[in-house]
């Protein structure tokens, strides 16, 4: 049988939905709410799509895209040059290597294995900004940006899934 372009339009258009999801998050995170130093402390909504798709579907979401969304995040955002790149990066990679724990358990452990990623995430960023300023810089953000990111991760695993469920199943 053959493959028509349709079939083949679905399948490519099916195959760029971790990516097209990530970037919408990516955008939605950046936009500015009238919140009292929201913008220091916004969930981290790149981080929990990178997390989720290095664990379900590491081969549609592939390290140099990983990169790309890091670098386009560090533009849009004002931050270093490279620093959500090298952090996104690094949980991409570090996920990747526990990959067959978080498939072989419960949604409680991912969630668990997740605090530890945005708390390590976390840990990364204070510490380059740290170097990069040349000063100990307050870990006060960083550390309640990975708190509401922790606490937001249900809801938007939740989101991951139905998106998984519709596109990318079968």
């Amino acid at each position: 049988m053959t493959v028509t372009l349709w079939q083949r339009l679905d399948k490519t258009g099916r195959n760029l939905a971790p990516f097209a999801v990530t970037v919408m998050l990516l955008l939605l995170g950046m936009v500015p709410l009238q919140i009292p130093s929201y913008t220091e402390i916004a969930p981290a909504l790149t981080l929990m799509a990178v997390y989720y798709w290095a664990i379900h579907r590491p081969d549609l979401l592939r390290p140099g895209a990983v990169f790309a969304l890091g670098l386009l995040q560090d533009l849009l955002s004002g931050a270093p040059l490279g620093l959500n790149a090298l952090t996104l990066v690094c949980v991409h990679w570090t996920v990747l290597t526990q990959r067959r724990f978080f498939l072989a358990n419960t949604f409680a452990l991912m969630w668990v294995g997740f605090a530890l990623i945005v708390l390590g995430a976390a840990v990364l960023q204070w510490l380059v900004v740290c170097a990069l300023s040349a000063s100990a810089v307050p870990f006060n953000a960083p550390f309640f940006q990975a708190l509401l990111t922790l606490a937001l991760f249900p809801v938007f695993a939740w989101l991951f899934i139905r998106v998984h469920r519709a596109f990318l199943q079968g």
